[in-house]
């Protein structure tokens, strides 16, 4: 199976916030040693460059939004891929206007099934729903091209 641009992309990005978690290395540094070394394609290269970070940049905010849904989760036990992947969705609803939501939680629920745990898929797909919810109600939610927001029927 070949994996798209941006799959490879978001592959690269776990694995990137994954080094940076343990080892807490400057980011740029991290960046260098995973992505720069292991894309060659630039369009691939520059979209992982940019979802690590705004994910890095947007971490406090984005962990806030997680530690609200998961309620009976403490957030210092959920698995660290999961809370990478997490970050990444919540990441993507919020400042990547391009990418639909429908494809930014299919994504996260299959990388879940390649890094993480057999339940991973689930949890994430409930927190990134329930979040996608709230930002829609909330109007924070800025999709723009064709497909990219679901349209009620009466609108």
């Amino acid at each position: 199976m070949v994996k798209s641009g941006r799959r490879l992309a978001r592959e690269y990005a776990l694995q990137t916030l994954y080094a940076y978690e343990m080892t807490h290395n400057p980011i740029e540094e991290v960046i260098e040693d995973v992505v720069n070394s292991g894309i060659e394609d630039k369009k691939t290269r520059r979209f992982a460059e940019t979802l690590i970070r705004q994910i890095v940049d947007h971490q406090r905010e984005i962990d806030r939004m997680i530690r609200k849904k998961a309620l009976n989760w403490d957030f210092t036990r959920i698995a660290i891929i999961d809370k990478l992947i997490l970050r990444m969705g919540i990441t993507e609803f919020l400042y990547f206007e391009d990418i639909p939501p429908k494809v930014t939680i299919n994504e996260s629920i299959e990388i879940a099934k390649r890094f993480s745990t057999e339940k991973s898929g689930s949890f994430i797909n409930g927190i990134l729903d329930s979040i996608l919810s709230d930002l829609k109600d909330a109007g924070k939610l800025h999709k723009s091209g064709r497909g990219l927001l679901d349209v009620k029927a009466d609108s």
